[in-house]
């Protein structure tokens, strides 16, 4: 199975002492008050600015996931004392799983999501001749797939406010041509304040406008969709079986499909009907089956507005988009480097950079990563 991606779960961190001079505002806040919604500058290599920042600059006190690909660590930023989510990839790892276009897709559509408010921000991409670094807003509210183990589901309310904030997310990427291809509650995090961010965008397909269509195989299992099992070719459709699934996740508490192993997995997809419990909601089933049309050209999503499924009756999506609407749960967060929402898996290790296989560094040609660094506008006026 082709996975063109690297996923790293963002786990909870023991605390340390508070750096003189934390701030409750986070560093987007104050991005955003400097420079609101800044346009991409895409494919710009621009090496005075990238000069200014480099991995000494922060001090990585916690290392909050790792992959075959790198680590993902929590960075304090030294001139600010702001934190940050820092993924640093291992140049020799990418080059030799060809995960090279991969990498930089996700580097131009994360440089995309400063337009919209449900999409994970990132402040700039720099890079040595070992690795690449992504400085991302950091999200201490811990994801999807944390909290639904704690409560097994969500009651209809507070899954209706993830499902619509998803929404508007997914429907910002394909209005850019970008299909997403990985949508599950582990990508899906939450924000101090309660509001979705949606992360990961590794396998996303890019020129995906108008009949454009794509065949790759790539997906997380559990939410693959029916055409790409049958090697057909597709658009943004996948998403929205994805969603579904997530959906029916949050609702019901387990997947709507099952198996053994894969095989069965991808049987189960192909031709079984979820089982919808009778305490459903109605308008929850109805949207659910709507979203589990195997003909994707019929499936909501593709065919027919979304928003004006009766579920979503009494979400007011301008007032939605701009977070003027509470969110039904809000996180226990204490502090900007809290920990308390995410697991304990990699807290124990070292947070330090991993070891490079020298030889192919070395003999790598490094202009395959030529247009890889970046940095937002607003970045800019804190390290200038």
């Amino acid at each position: 199975m082709t996975v063109c991606c690297y996923l790293f779960p963002f786990n909870h961190w023991l605390p340390f002492s508070e750096p003189q001079g934390i701030s409750w505002e986070s560093p987007l806040d104050e991005m955003e008050k400097m420079c609101h919604r800044p346009e991409p500058e895409l494919n710009v290599e621009r090496p005075s600015l990238h000069m200014k920042l480099k991995i000494e600059d922060f001090i990585l006190h916690k290392m909050l996931g790792k992959g075959s690909f790198g680590k993902v660590f929590l960075a304090e930023f030294k001139k600010t004392n702001q934190f940050f989510a820092i993924k640093a990839l291992k140049k020799d790892v990418v080059l030799m799983d060809d995960d090279v276009e991969c990498t930089m897709v996700e580097k131009r559509v994360l440089s995309l999501a400063w337009e919209h408010p449900f999409l994970t921000h990132m402040f700039c991409t720099f890079q040595t001749k070992e690795n690449l670094f992504f400085v991302m807003e950091y999200l201490n509210g811990g994801d999807l797939m944390y909290h639904i183990q704690s409560c097994h589901k969500f009651d209809l309310s507070r899954a209706t406010f993830y499902a619509a904030e998803i929404i508007l997310g997914l429907q910002f990427l394909h209005s850019k041509g970008i299909v997403y291809r990985d949508l599950k509650l582990d990508n899906i995090l939450l924000d101090k304040d309660g509001h979705i961010k949606i992360a990961d965008f590794g396998m996303c397909k890019e020129n995906m406008l108008g009949d454009a269509r794509t065949n790759t195989f790539c997906g997380t299992p559990d939410y693959i969709a029916p055409e790409i099992l049958l090697g057909q070719k597709y658009n943004h459709s996948v998403d929205w079986w994805s969603f579904g699934v997530l959906l029916y996740e949050m609702l019901i508490g387990q997947s709507p499909f099952h198996g053994q192993d894969e095989e069965e997995l991808f049987h189960s997809i192909r031709m079984d009907s979820p089982f919808y419990p009778r305490w459903l909601e109605k308008e929850a089933k109805d949207l659910l089956v709507k979203l589990f049309v195997r003909e994707p050209e019929k499936r909501l999503g593709v065919r027919g507005d979304i928003r004006q499924h009766p579920l979503f009756r009494e979400i007011n999506w301008e007032e939605l988009e701009r977070k003027e609407i509470d969110p039904p749960f809000r996180p226990k967060v204490k502090s900007p480097y809290d920990c308390s929402n995410f697991d304990k898996e990699f807290l124990n290790e070292k947070p330090r950079l991993s070891f490079a296989d020298r030889a192919l560094i070395n003999s790598m040609d490094q202009n395959m990563f030529r247009n890889f660094s970046f940095i937002n506008p607003g970045m800019e006026k804190l390290i200038s």
